[in-house]
Parts: C-alpha cells; structure tokens; sequence
C-alpha cells in the first residue's frame, strides 16, 4: 500500500446458525460483501459449525484476522431451548405474589418442577410498598444454591418501584454467586405473571447462551480475532455478548430478526413480504416503513407468550430438508411436505459414501417396494448424558445406532417399533434421512452440492411407491422431483397467502380454501380467479433462488431475489444498529402530587410539567447508558410522551403519562483493525 492510499472500512464478520447451515459472511461499508461460506451446523455443540464457517471465510478472503473489527451473530439457541423445553433449572422468587398467580399466563406450566419461594412485599400501582420480608428467601437460599442453576426474582407492581427486586436479587447474588434476573430489567410493562414468566425463561437460558458466548469468544482468541462481539436479538436490533449474556431471552427469534434487517439492506425496499426459507422451516414476515413488524402482544415460542419484543413473524414446517410423504387419504395419492426434517440422501451419501448408494441399489433390485425403503437412522451426535431415563425398548435401539446410518429395513426388522424410533428422534438423540426437495433439486442437476446418485436412488425409490389404485406414483425420478419442487412453491405460495391474511385480520386458515388454491395454480374456468399482493416479496435463504422461481406470478406480485440472498441473516447481524428503548411513568397518587418513575429512580414533584421533564431527562440519561453498555456509539434519542388526561366538569384531570426513550447507534468497532483495501494492491 503506498503512502496515498488509506487504510479501508474495518471488516464486519456475521455468522448465523441456522437449522442446517450456519454461515459466514465479511462486509466492509462502501464495499459491501467480501466474501462468504457456509458450514453444516452442528446441534450438539454450535461453536464447531461457527469455527468451520468462519475458517471457511477467512480462507476465502484471504485477509488477516487483525482486520475484523467487529463480529456480530444471530442464533436460534435461545429459541430452539424454549421450543425444545431445554434449559438450567431455576428458583423462581414471587414478592407480593400468591400461589394463585401461578395459574396465570401458563407460568405454573412453564415452572414445572422448579421450586418458588413467596415473600410478602410488593408495591402498588402508585409505588406504595408493603413491606418486604426476605426472611424466608435467606433460610431458603443454603438449600437453592446446590439445587438450581440461576434465580428469576419477580416484585408485584416492580415496574413502578423496583426497590423489592433489587434487594432480594442482590441478597441472592451475596448469598450464592449465581445468575439473578430481575422483572423490571426485562420489561416495564404491567402483567406480573406474564412478567415472571418472561423472567423465568430468561434465567433458565442463562448458562446455555453464556456457554455458546464463552465458546465463540475462545474461537475468536484463539483465531486471534480481537473484535468486540455482538449478538442479534429478537427485534433486528444489535446489543453486546455481555448483554446477551444476563438478558439472553432478548435473543429468542434473533435469526428472523436478522434475516429481515438484511432484506432492507440488500433491497432498500421499505414495505415487503419476507420469506427465509432454510432447510428446516420458511419464516414469513412483514416490512414496514423499512423496519420489521415488531409483534405488540410479546414474543410467543415453544407455547409460552412472553414479554419480549420481537419481529411479528408465522414459521411453517417447510424447507429444502422436508420430508416427503405420501397423502394416505383419498384414491389419488398427493404429496406431503414436512414438518419433519430429514438429513437428505445427498448429503448422507456425501458423507458416508458407497456404503449408503450400496443400500439403496439393494432396495431398488427388490421386487416389491416398502414403505422403509430409502431411509435410514443414525445418532444426532449429543452428549451421552442426554440420553438417559430411556425406557428399555428405546435404550435397545438406540444402542444399534451409531455415526454412520443404518438402513430401517434393517434396523426395524426385530421387532423395534416405528414409535420407538420416534420418540428417539423427538428427544433429539437420532434423526431420519431420507428423500427432502434437497434431493429432488440434485436429480434434476439444480444443485450439485452433495452426492447426485444416492438422490437419484431415493427418488426412483420413492417414485415406484403404489398409491391406493395400485399405481406407481410418477414414472421415474425425474418426474417425481419435478412434483416434489412444485409442490415446495405451491405450499411456499400458500405460506404467504396466510401471513397476508392474517395482517389484514382475515381468517388465516383460509388461505387453503379452494378458490385460493384455484387462484394460486392458475387453473381455467368459467369463472377466472385470480389472486394480488400488494407489495413485493423478498426470497432469502440458500434455496430461494431455486425455489422462488415463478413465485411472484403466482401471487401476482414481484418476488425479488436479492444478490447475496444465501446469508441475508449473517448480513443482517452486521448491518444493524444498537437500539434501547425504555419507559417511564408519572402518576399522580395523590392530588398534587406527582410520582415520576424511571427503571431505579424515582422522585415526587408538586408540578406536573417538573415531573415529566425530570422523567424525561433520567430516562434519556438511563437509556444512553445502556446503549453504551450495550455497544453502541455515536448515539442518538428520541423521547415520546403520552400524556393521559381527563375532562370533569370543565376542568382539566391528570391521569398518567408515559414516556418513551430510544437511544440508538452504531456498533463499536475495534480500535485498531488492520483492514487493508486489497483492490488497491
């Protein structure tokens, strides 16, 4: 580099977990996308497919590691954990609160087994307290610091006076050295159950997302990557891993989230449909004014309806990793598309070879076919604690499984049921491979990625099956994976129907009415139906551009596949802004008295307007704070106010009034990256 060229924009590295890719992406401002790569993530330990993503793009770039001043990522950790009932067993401390309360807001379902102690405290809507004992909570805490792995701390009324929060949350830090949530971090909204429950989830993530930081941040040391590292959470927005690491339940839908601040940014559209199709599910949502839809009632996942905010977004079983059954009902066989996801026979004949080609030429010389043929099992990989409390007959199978797949024909053969193999699947110790779209894709030479001839054998497998006439179900493979790839856009088209529906408060479900599926497939009549969106969609996701094709005139719209479309959620994470947004309330407990509350603080006044300004000014203060901590810079806020006011008698009655504060950035940057302008070289 000579003496008149500058040193470039730093490289931003943003990674994504997906359900079956994790990938890597490096971006410099002014230049956009360096370079990119994908690895096959790794559920039992996601810091591997983060390192063989990383390596991958690092390579591909041939840069240094000194160049990367900042890394940011999204995950679906948090969110499968919730769906998957998987997380650290917590004291959740109810203050103010009865038993009764548990049966609100599915927090006595969502606390299980794990115990809670009840204090007398609280305060009320005006910030009154009742007095707080914590008596019971420091006889009880010797016996809870063995037992648990975190403690969700919930004071009634805490979002108008967290007083009672704080001083148990710090008597359990003293008193244990473990994690403690409290409510009034999380959310400043009324609600306690739904508040405690939000509270709950977060605790019990709280040593799943610190290992996933702690393991990246090893990766990256050892990598010699010295870049601040950021996490997405649910609503697009960036916030430090030291964030993420006390408040980990903001992460739920992170990579949804991130998938949609990289549609904006490769598409500058500010109004769109947005569908991330990956190998596992297709997430559908909403642009709006550039932003995403944020979700006013509170996150929902795994059953539970949080507090959380995050993107409005509808999840359908449907990926390039379907699996592809056969319609039962009915003479004329149709063709079933997930929920479930199978590892394809690509990839399993990629990576285990002729043994797994061997099977299914075996398959294909029997006379006869079965409904087993073109499938196999095989152990998921996970930490052999996890499969204890098997009952026999499921300990049995899953002994005869390893690595390597084994045939079902096979393995069910001795008298092991379907089910038990099922319920091995659904507990995440072994998964199915069989014949996905992935497949039908590498038949017809649309990918070329993994292993093309044990795709063909599934698809001839799949396509001699009978149907109930007695017929084979297409005449070749050929034509059964043409089926297969019409049959993923057809239901990706009926996805969107239903995400537009459901926005316009239509029923949702009617979206597979007949006229609608007369519309979608464009069949002729008498009467001619025809259906329109009235924006744009996006397709994202590695598969989009295969199987979008054609999606836009079935919905009579644009379908607009952007340049880089395959790591839209990776961009997404780098692309981002910090953003904090809090709340704060003036009340008036008592006539002339105003009581102005702000997180911790709170002050009387005896005017009004000194209320709301001194509201104004701590709030603003609390969230530039928090935005630093978060890892932001270059701040900017926005204050909202919501004055509530009555007319009685001519004269005019202060209500209550809510004011709003966002501070907003950039992320930090390393101080010193060594990126160099390699197109100057």
């Amino acid at each position: 580099m000579t003496a008149l060229q500058a040193p470039a924009a730093p490289l931003s590295l943003g990674v994504d977990t997906g359900g079956t890719f994790t990938d890597a992406v490096l971006y410099a401002e002014g230049r956009g996308v360096v370079a990119k790569a994908k690895a096959l993530t790794t559920r039992h330990d996601l810091a591997v497919g983060i390192a063989g993503a990383v390596d991958a793009v690092l390579a591909e770039a041939g840069v240094p590691a000194a160049a990367i001043g900042l890394v940011s990522m999204s995950t679906t950790l948090a969110t499968n954990a919730l769906v998957e009932g998987v997380g650290g067993r917590v004291a959740l401390v109810m203050i103010g609160f009865g038993e009764a309360d548990l049966a609100r807001d599915g927090l006595g379902a969502a606390l299980g087994g794990d115990p809670v102690v009840f204090l007398p405290g609280g305060h009320d809507v005006y910030g009154n307290e009742t007095p707080l004992d914590l008596a019971p909570l420091e006889a009880a805490l010797p016996d809870l610091a063995g037992a648990v792995s975190a403690f969700a701390v919930c004071a009634y009324f805490a979002v108008r006076n967290p007083a009672h929060e704080n001083a148990a949350r710090g008597l359990i830090r003293r008193a244990t050295g473990l994690p403690a949530t409290a409510s009034h971090e999380l959310s400043s909204q009324l609600g306690g159950p739904r508040r405690a429950l939000t509270t709950l989830l977060n605790a019990r993530l709280v040593g799943l997302v610190d290992r996933l930081v702690a393991a990246t941040e090893g990766f990256l040391a050892a990598r010699g990557i010295a870049a601040p590292l950021m996490m997405v959470r649910g609503d697009g927005a960036l916030v430090s891993a030291a964030f993420a690491r006390r408040r980990p339940i903001e992460t739920i839908l992170s990579g949804p989230a991130a998938s949609l601040v990289g549609a904006r940014h490769l598409t500058g559209l500010d109004a769109a449909l947005v569908s991330d199709i990956g190998g596992t599910t297709t997430d559908v949502a909403m642009l709006d004014g550039g932003r995403p839809r944020l979700d006013p009632e509170g996150a929902t996942v795994g059953g539970h309806r949080t507090m959380v905010e995050a993107v409005a977004m509808r999840t359908f079983g449907l990926g390039g990793d379907s699996e592809v059954a056969l319609e039962t009902a009915g003479l004329v066989r149709g063709l079933l598309l997930g929920p479930r996801r199978l590892v394809p026979l690509a990839l399993v004949g990629h990576q285990h070879g002729a043994a797994v080609r061997e099977t299914l030429e075996r398959q294909a010389r029997a006379a006869m076919p079965t409904r087993l043929d073109g499938r196999f099992a095989l152990r998921t990989g996970v930490s052999e604690r996890l499969s204890s409390g098997l009952t026999p007959a499921e300990a049995r199978l899953y002994a005869l499984l390893g690595d390597a797949p084994v045939p079902l024909d096979r393995l069910l053969d001795g008298g092991a049921r379907p089910a038990t193999l099922d319920r091995l699947v659904a507990r995440g110790l072994a998964q199915i491979a069989g014949f996905t779209p992935t497949d039908a894709a590498h038949v017809l030479g649309l990918q070329t990625t993994w292993d093309a001839a044990a795709a063909r054998l599934g698809a001839t497998l799949f396509a001699r099956r009978r149907d109930a006439r007695g017929l084979a179900v297409a005449d070749d493979a050929a034509a059964i994976s043409r089926r297969v790839l019409d049959a993923l856009q057809r239901r990706s088209a009926e996805a969107l129907v239903e995400t537009a529906f459901a926005e316009d408060g239509l029923d949702p479900r009617h979206a597979g009415h007949p006229l609608v599926a007369r519309a979608l497939d464009g069949r002729a009549g008498v009467a001619r139906l025809a259906l329109a969106l009235d924006r744009p969609v996006v397709g994202l996701g590695a598969s989009a551009a295969l199987h979008y094709r054609g999606l836009g005139a079935r919905l009579g719209t644009d379908c607009v596949l952007p340049p880089d479309a395959d790591v839209a959620n990776a961009l997404g994470a780098v692309v981002g802004r910090v953003s904090i947004r809090r709340e704060a309330r003036v009340v008036e407990p008592q006539e002339g008295r105003f009581r102005a509350s702000a997180g911790a603080a709170v002050a009387d006044f005896s005017d009004e307007n000194a209320a709301l300004d001194w509201a104004e000014s701590e709030l603003s203060r609390q969230v530039a704070d928090e935005a630093r901590a978060a890892g932001g810079e270059a701040l900017e806020v926005a204050v909202d106010r919501d004055v509530r006011a009555v007319t009685v008698e001519g004269s005019r009655r202060f209500v209550e009034a809510v004011i709003g504060a966002t501070a907003s950035g950039r992320p930090r940057f390393a101080v010193a990256a060594g990126a160099l302008d390699r197109s100057a070289n």
